[in-house]
C-alpha cells in the first residue's frame, strides 16, 4: 500500500516480460566473442539441420546482432557494429560448403560473404542503430544526472588548510596542495 497521493504505474505485459530477460553487460571483446561463438554454433546447427540454408543463417544473424548491441557495456558501444560483421564471417565458414583444401574453402567463404552481403549489412545496421540509440540515451541520462563535481572536496581541503595556516579560505584555495 502506498501513500494516498502516490500513483502506481503499471507496465504493459510485453515490457514486464522483457525486463525479466537477462541483462548482461559485456565488454567489447566479450561482445565480439559472444557474437562469433554464437554465429559459429548456429552455422554448425544450420548445416546439420537445414543443409546450410542461407535464409536460416541470415535470419539467425539478425537477433544475434541485436543481442550483441543490447548486451555490450555503454563504454564499449562502438564495438558492437564492428564485431558483428566479423562474427558473420566466422559463422559463414561452416555454411559456405567449400571443398578442395584451403584455397577452395577460402574461395567459398569469400563467395558466401559476397552473396550474403544483404544479411551482413542488415545485421550491421541493426547493431548500429541499437548502439546509436543506446549511446544517445546514455548521453541524455548523463546530462540530466551529472556526476557530482570535485569542488566540495577541494573547498573542504581549502578550509582545512586555511584553519591550519591562519589564512583566509580564498588564499588557501589559490595555494597548491603539497602531500
Amino acid at each position: 500500500m502506498g501513500t494516498p497521493g502516490a500513483r502506481t504505474r503499471s507496465l504493459p505485459p510485453a515490457v514486464a516480460a522483457l525486463r525479466r530477460f537477462p541483462n548482461p553487460r559485456l565488454t567489447g571483446i566479450g561482445a565480439g566473442l559472444f557474437a562469433a561463438v554464437t554465429m559459429f554454433v548456429l552455422a554448425c546447427l544450420d548445416r546439420l539441420l537445414f543443409d546450410s540454408s542461407e535464409i536460416v543463417y541470415g535470419l539467425l544473424f539478425l537477433p544475434v546482432s541485436a543481442l550483441t548491441a543490447l548486451w555490450v557495456r555503454p563504454a564499449d558501444l562502438v564495438t558492437a557494429p564492428i564485431s558483428v560483421p566479423i562474427a558473420f564471417a566466422v559463422g559463414v565458414i561452416p555454411v559456405s560448403g567449400g571443398t578442395g583444401g584451403l584455397g577452395g574453402q577460402t574461395m567459398a567463404v569469400v563467395t558466401a560473404l559476397a552473396v550474403h552481403a544483404g544479411w551482413l549489412y542488415g545485421g550491421t545496421l541493426v547493431a548500429g542503430l541499437i548502439a546509436t540509440v543506446r549511446k544517445v540515451r546514455h548521453m541524455r541520462a548523463k546530462r540530466r544526472h551529472p556526476v557530482p563535481a570535485v569542488q566540495p572536496v577541494r573547498a573542504a581541503q581549502s578550509a582545512q588548510t586555511a584553519a591550519r595556516t591562519g589564512q583566509s579560505v580564498a588564499g588557501a584555495a589559490r595555494r597548491p596542495q603539497r602531500p
